[in-house]
């Protein structure tokens, strides 16, 4: 095996014998890969800090292409110190990393580890982690290949008079395709749109209403229970301390 050092995001660890663990990374070169972290449990370890989920940095390993590769060391980049220390962002966070993994099951796009990097980086700088998430979970349905129309009517093609947005439809209803689809508000209707042609790295604020922000969290939500087969327990937590919120 050859040493080699890419940037990585850890998704997920498990404990592997008395004191090690395996990390599922997520790489900018390879895709994900399997990583052994061998006595990272022990206290003296100089890999004990470094061999958990959120870490994101630069991975030394020795790499092997078929099998799990073997950690050296990290320089990281980030920690994620504020999103650990928060119920809220620490929920939308494991929910973000469990979703990525399971689309790179189906799609290991290079582009997922930007839009995953963005992402957190943003959460981890204060903005808002729901509108984030949300903006997330919308980019990731391409690489699913079940992606809304958000350009015109999913029936006919038209670009004018978008009345609403409809998960079980696909995506925009002009007025003439309209037939008593539930209706939201013009603002998600703009938003939404926004929300699937923004560049994450460049946000430097993100004002969303609440209304508006419910609308479109609840079209994904239902949009991914009918279009992805993918059901994640970590989303149905982050219901729960919401609906401890209101």
């Amino acid at each position: 095996m050859k040493i080699e050092s890419f940037e990585g995001i850890i998704l997920s660890e498990t404990n592997y014998s008395e004191s090690s663990k395996i990390l599922n990374v997520l790489t900018n070169t390879h895709g994900l890969i399997g990583v052994m972290s061998k006595g990272c449990r022990n206290m003296k370890s100089k890999l004990r800090g470094v061999s958990r989920k959120l870490i994101y940095g630069t991975l030394h390993v020795y790499y092997k292409e078929k099998g799990l590769s073997t950690l050296i060391g990290v320089d990281v980049k980030n920690s994620f110190s504020k999103t650990m220390m928060d119920l809220e962002k620490i929920s939308y966070a494991s929910f973000i990393l469990d979703l990525t993994h399971q689309v790179l099951k189906q799609n290991d796009s290079e582009e997922i580890f930007e839009l995953l990097k963005n992402v957190l980086l943003k959460i981890e700088e204060g903005l808002p982690p729901l509108p984030l998430t949300n903006i997330l979970e919308l980019k990731l349905l391409d690489y699913l290949g079940v992606a809304p129309n958000l350009d015109s009517c999913c029936h006919c093609g038209s670009t004018k008079e978008i009345v609403t947005l409809s998960s079980e439809q696909g995506g925009y209803i002009c007025k003439d395709c309209y037939d008593n689809e539930p209706l939201v508000s013009e603002k998600t209707i703009k938003m939404i749109r926004m929300y699937y042609y923004v560049d994450i790295a460049s946000i430097s604020k993100l004002q969303v209403s609440e209304d508006v922000t419910k609308e479109i969290n609840a079209f994904l939500d239902d949009y991914y229970e009918r279009f992805t087969g993918l059901y994640l327990k970590s989303k149905s937590f982050i219901n729960k301390v919401n609906q401890l919120k209101s």
